[in-house]
């Protein structure tokens, strides 16, 4: 198996949530968004949502193009089948209140299917909740900004996906 492109950023999980998503995928989905709150990971086809346990400390997001992508590493902390569709080649790592944290250009357009795992998930939470237990004075927010931007640990979410196929025709019917 041959890693073929990659692509890392940093993005804060906003309402405990990162998207990625086809560039002209705009609308996000519900439905994907309650499961995701089951299975941590989980997506339409179209959008893939990352669900974290805090909304403040930074996580990466990792999207990995793989001929054959390997199999998740025994000691991640869970793990799970997507697939995503990318009619312009261009995946958006997105934060739902700051917007675009990057984009990664795929090999080609297509249909790309793998797997996510993740990594520092509840360690991650657990740091979070240790930061808020502190006085709440003058220096609080001063003391959040420091804790959230040297947390000891790192949440991780990476996408280890293949291309299998072309996307779908679009149908001028249905713009």
């Amino acid at each position: 198996m041959a890693l073929l492109a990659e692509y890392r950023c940093k993005a804060t999980p906003a309402r405990r949530v990162i998207e990625v998503y086809d560039a002209d995928a705009y609308f996000g989905d519900d439905d994907a968004m309650a499961v995701a709150r089951t299975q941590v990971v989980a997506g339409n086809g179209y959008h893939l949502y990352l669900l974290s346990l805090q909304p403040d400390i930074d996580v990466e997001v990792a999207i990995r193009v793989w001929d054959t992508p390997p199999a998740p590493p025994a000691d991640a902390e869970g793990r799970v089948s997507v697939g995503i569709e990318s009619e312009t080649g261009i995946l958006v790592v997105n934060q739902l209140t700051y917007g675009p944290a990057g984009e990664m250009t795929l090999p080609r357009p297509g249909v790309y299917e793998g797997h996510a795992w993740w990594e520092g998930r509840q360690a991650t939470a657990d740091y979070h909740e240790l930061s808020l237990d502190h006085p709440a004075d003058d220096g609080f927010e001063e003391h959040l900004n420091r804790a959230w931007n040297t947390c000891p640990v790192t949440e991780r979410y990476v996408l280890d996906v293949a291309y299998v196929r072309e996307p779908e025709p679009v149908d001028e019917d249905d713009l």
